[in-house]
């Protein structure tokens, strides 16, 4: 398949210029000018007008994954359509390994679970929510099969989370293995005490699943994973960052040369914690831990982006319908499965509230939602670039296009949407992924099941 796409106006991380690229077999093979009289192709995308964006790469989404008594509602299929539709071509989903179970046989439930599905690439990190002593050669065979970064969590005590020296096994071997620690930062043991608090109380409102998660504790448990990160060498990405504490631990560590890696969601920049003052138990649809913050932490989230501290935005998305999963918890904000959508809107949110409103560059734009993740966890350049060499995944964006967010328009597999009525400026026109137009104008032109298992190489940084 040879693919010719014309003047279209090329942005990457670092790049800002006008040019033709040219497809074969899905690798980009030659980007310059007026390729018409140079080139023949089985199909010619007209871009004149338009950015051409590296595809984008999710780092964070949970699909089809067991969680407080039933299952995200977007499985592999669901989910990466919508994905692709919202300019995503690559994921980085969470497998999760069962406690008593091993790692290995959680990675292939994982596999299984997106094989024949999934419509665009994937990789996956793995979640440890056991120290035994086979941890060690479990995570030295999963590196071998390109799992090279693993999720750790200081909350959900009982089923998640690691705690002492089972942290610090984890973190040992995921350093002499050449991975990556991604981590959940909560202070489980506070949450606990406060959800039980607010319970005695007869507080069982959506509401007090945020009172019962303050952003000190946040902050609180950042602090002490940056501190065991620096003891053991072992390289740290904090995930779905929300607050100003966490911030503020991770510039303390750049005066002792540690290099903490940041991640937040469209969430946590754009909606706030007046959505849990909603009257009823429609404030359940935004249950989701870390919560909601203020609009000051919003700002301190977007300066960051700014100045290079938050590197990367994902999505978390974990989707549960209102009814029917939702409303399990209509009784305890304590049953209220935490999550919510997102993984079609990122790249359209990022552009319309960040770039349109000069919060962030173009190049940060593209940097945050595909460049980074791809340095970070190792799949660059192969994914998270426009270059000779890299996989023809691109996304055809109109910077003047105007898109309105719905439930009536998405394809999450959910009830409701998290941005409802949303009106953003800029529109995806056509995504190509390995080089053939998969997606054009919200109509889907590939078929389940021809995303790929992406071996992603070990963590070398994210310069």
């Amino acid at each position: 398949m040879k693919t010719l796409v014309t003047n279209g106006h090329i942005v990457t991380a670092t790049d800002d210029y006008v040019a033709d690229i040219y497809i074969e077999d899905g690798i980009i093979k030659a980007i310059g000018s007026d390729f018409t009289s140079l080139y023949t192709a089985d199909q010619t995308v007209d871009a004149e007008g338009n950015y051409v964006f590296p595809g984008g790469i999710d780092p964070h989404t949970h699909l089809d994954m067991p969680f407080m008594g039933t299952y995200t509602c977007d499985d592999f299929e669901t989910g990466t359509t919508a994905a692709l539709a919202g300019g995503t071509t690559t994921i980085i989903d969470y497998a999760l390994q069962t406690r008593g179970d091993s790692m290995l046989t959680a990675l292939d439930t994982w596999m299984e679970r997106a094989k024949g599905k999934a419509v665009i690439d994937y990789g996956f990190h793995m979640g440890v929510t056991d120290f035994t002593d086979d941890t060690d050669q479990e995570i030295k065979a999963l590196v071998e099969r390109g799992v090279t970064s693993y999720k750790t969590f200081m909350a959900y005590k009982g089923a998640l989370m690691l705690e002492g020296e089972s942290m610090v096994g984890v973190m040992n071997s995921i350093k002499k293995y050449g991975g990556i620690m991604a981590v959940h930062a909560e202070d489980g043991d506070t949450v606990d005490r406060l959800v039980a608090e607010n319970l005695e109380k007869g507080n069982t409102a959506p509401r007090y699943h945020y009172l019962s998660r303050p952003s000190s504790v946040e902050g609180k448990a950042a602090g002490e994973i940056i501190d065991l990160s620096y003891e053991t060498g072992c390289p740290l990405y904090i995930v779905h960052t929300t607050c100003t504490e966490v911030l503020e631990h991770t510039y303390k560590s750049y005066l002792r040369g540690q290099n903490v890696l940041i991640e937040t969601c469209p969430q946590y920049l754009l909606l706030d914690d007046s959505l849990y003052e909603k009257d009823g138990f429609e404030a359940a649809k935004w249950v989701m831990s870390p919560p909601l913050r203020k609009k000051h932490d919003q700002e301190a989230l977007w300066k960051g982006l700014a100045a290079g501290h938050v590197q990367t935005v994902g999505t978390d998305h974990a989707p549960f319908n209102f009814v029917g999963q939702k409303d399990m918890g209509k009784d305890s904000f304590a049953k209220i499965p935490n999550g919510a959508p997102g993984i079609q809107h990122r790249l359209e949110l990022m552009y319309s509230e960040g770039v349109c409103k000069n919060r962030i560059t173009l190049n940060q734009f593209v940097d945050v939602t595909s460049t980074a993740a791809a340095k970070i966890f190792g799949l660059f350049p192969q994914k998270g670039t426009i270059a000779v060499g890299s996989d023809a995944d691109l996304v055809i964006f109109d910077p003047k296009g105007k898109t309105t967010l719905s439930v009536k328009t998405h394809k999450h597999n959910c009830d409701y949407s998290s941005y409802e009525g949303w009106e953003l400026t800029g529109q995806i026109i056509k995504v190509l992924k390995d080089g053939r137009v998969a997606c054009d104008e919200g109509q889907m032109k590939v078929e389940k099941g021809q995303g790929r298992f992406l071996k992603r190489s070990i963590h070398r940084g994210n310069n």
